[in-house]
């Protein structure tokens, strides 16, 4: 099941753009490995579920991934061949809204050489341009 909110204020959202650095969320909090967002994008539910999948296919049981987003904004779609005009149209799937510099997912127990293994495979997985992060040693 993908990820959504239990409930929300408003059903539906307006657009927005996605501006600036990421301020909060860009280190790392929980494992010593984490995969950064390089560029803005929104991320869906479906694409977050994909790179928990790749890694959780990759890794087995060994270590922990931490996911750093959550998608919490509807997005609406009208449909295919119709008119313009009669309103917004309803939610089509939930996405989380990614700053460049947003630390998305993050892998703890595991060697870095596996840990960036298991995040390339990630990388494939999201819509934005994507690097590697190790916690600093020392």
């Amino acid at each position: 099941m993908a990820l959504m909110p239990k409930r929300v204020k408003f059903r539906k959202a307006q657009r927005g753009r996605v501006r600036g650095l990421a301020s909060r969320g860009n280190t790392l909090a929980f494992g010593e490995y984490g995969i950064q967002s390089l560029g803005p994008a929104w991320v869906s539910a479906r694409q977050i579920e994909a790179g928990r999948v790749a890694v959780g296919h990759f890794l087995g049981t060994t270590g922990r991934l931490w996911i750093r987003i959550f998608p919490a904004k509807p997005i609406t779609k009208k449909p295919a061949e119709t008119r313009m005009g009669k309103g917004k149209a309803e939610p089509e799937f939930w996405a989380a809204v990614v700053k460049p510099g947003t630390v998305l997912y993050e892998l703890g127990g595991v060697t870095e050489e596996l840990a960036r293994q298991a995040f390339s495979r990630v990388a494939q997985k999201m819509p934005v341009k994507t690097r590697f992060l190790a916690r600093a040693v020392g």
